[in-house]
C-alpha cells in the first residue's frame, strides 16, 4: 500500500507541476494589471500602424507633474518605455500639473492634447495645451505658444481634453472639468475653433452625472459618449456612458459599467477605449488605486475586454489581475 501510495504521491505531484507550467504559460499570455510599472493614470490608448500605445499622466503632486511618459506594445502584453515625450521646459507657459493627455496623428504629424496649471479661474494662466511631434515618442514640441483653451466657458474646466474624428473628416475637441462638458470643433492646423452655424464656439454636451474625464467613439453609426463620475481620489471613482446619434447629442445616460471591485481595486475610472482594426473587439483602459494604497496618486494603468450585447449597450466591465491574452493589431 505504500508503494501505491508513493506512486500515487508522485503523479499527483506531477500533475500540479504540469498545470502550474501551464498556468505560468498562460500567465505571460496575458498583459496582467497594471499593465506597466510606476504610478500612471488618465491613460489614453490609441493605435499607430501596427503597434499600440497608451499615453498616461505621470500621477504625483501637481508641483512634480510636469513631464509625461509613453508606453507602446506590439500585442498589449510587452510594454516599452518611452520617457519623457514631453516636459514643462518645451511648454513655457505650462508650469505644473501636466495632465490627461490626448493624442492623434494627421498627415505623418502626431499632435498631443494636454492640460496644465490646474487653473481655477480666467484670471490664471493656463488650460488645455497642444503639442506636436514626428513620431508618435516625440519629443513634442509646443505648437502655439499658448494655450488652446484658457477660458472656462459654460462652467467646464479646461482639462481632460479628447480629440475627435467625425465620420466626416472634422475634427472635435470634447473636454471639461467641474461637472461640465464641451464640444468644439478644430481648425484643420489645430491652432484654434470653427463657430457653428449660430455662432457659438463651445457646445455643451454634459449628460447627467458627468464629472471629468469625456471620451467619444462610432459602433454600427451611433455615437458612444463615456465620462467618469466620482471624486477621482475616492474609491467611487467610475465610468458611465451614453449614447446618440449625433457628437452633439443629447445624450442620456445609459448606466455605469466600470467601477471598484472590494477584492480587485479601488477607484477605476478616467479611461480610453481602443477597437483592434478589422474587427468588433474593443478594449478599456483605465487607472485604478491598488487594494490598501490611500495617496491619492498612487494610481496604476489598466486594461480590460469590453463587450457590447445584441442591442449595442456597453456590458459591465469585470476588472482583473490577468488583464487581457496577447492580440497583435491585424
Amino acid at each position: 500500500m505504500r508503494k501505491l501510495s508513493k506512486s500515487l504521491k508522485q503523479k499527483s505531484l506531477l500533475v500540479l507541476a504540469l498545470a502550474g507550467a501551464a498556468f505560468g504559460a498562460d500567465a505571460q499570455k496575458t498583459s496582467g494589471n497594471p499593465i506597466f510599472p510606476g504610478w500612471y493614470a488618465d491613460p489614453e490608448g490609441v493605435i499607430f500602424g501596427k503597434t499600440y500605445w497608451v499615453y498616461p499622466t505621470y500621477s504625483a503632486p501637481y508641483n512634480k507633474q510636469v513631464h509625461m511618459d509613453a508606453f507602446s506594445s506590439p500585442d498589449l502584453v510587452t510594454w516599452k518605455k518611452h520617457p519623457n515625450i514631453i516636459d514643462t521646459s518645451a511648454v513655457k507657459w505650462a508650469k505644473r500639473a501636466l495632465w490627461a493627455p490626448a493624442i492623434i496623428e494627421k498627415k505623418g504629424k502626431y499632435y498631443l492634447f494636454f492640460g496644465a496649471n490646474d487653473i481655477q479661474n480666467d484670471q490664471e494662466k493656463g488650460g488645455i495645451g497642444v503639442a506636436v511631434a514626428n513620431k508618435p515618442s516625440g519629443p513634442f514640441k509646443d505648437l502655439l505658444g499658448k494655450p488652446l483653451v484658457d477660458k472656462f466657458h459654460n462652467g467646464a474646466q479646461p482639462i481632460d481634453q479628447f480629440v475627435f474624428k467625425d465620420k466626416d473628416g472634422k475634427y472635435y475637441l470634447i473636454y471639461g472639468g467641474w461637472r461640465h462638458c464641451n464640444i468644439a470643433q478644430l481648425k484643420e492646423d489645430f491652432s484654434g475653433f470653427i463657430p457653428a452655424e449660430d455662432g457659438s464656439t463651445f457646445k455643451e454636451i454634459t449628460p447627467e452625472n458627468y464629472v471629468e474625464g469625456p471620451i467619444m467613439f462610432i459602433r454600427n453609426g451611433k455615437y458612444y459618449f463615456m465620462w467618469s463620475e466620482g471624486g477621482w481620489t475616492g474609491p467611487n471613482y467610475s465610468v458611465a456612458y451614453a449614447i446618440a446619434d449625433s457628437p452633439f447629442g443629447p445624450f442620456k445616460r445609459a448606466g455605469k459599467i466600470l467601477q471598484q471591485d472590494a477584492k480587485v481595486a479601488t477607484g477605476a475610472g478616467h479611461h480610453s477605449v481602443i477597437q483592434r482594426p478589422g474587427t468588433d473587439e474593443w478594449y478599456i483602459i483605465y487607472h485604478r488605486r491598488p487594494l490598501g494604497e490611500t495617496d491619492a496618486n498612487h494610481r496604476v494603468t489598466c486594461i480590460e475586454r469590453m463587450y457590447f450585447d445584441e442591442k449595442g449597450e456597453i456590458k459591465p466591465v469585470k476588472i482583473t489581475f490577468e488583464g487581457v491574452p496577447a492580440q497583435k493589431v491585424k
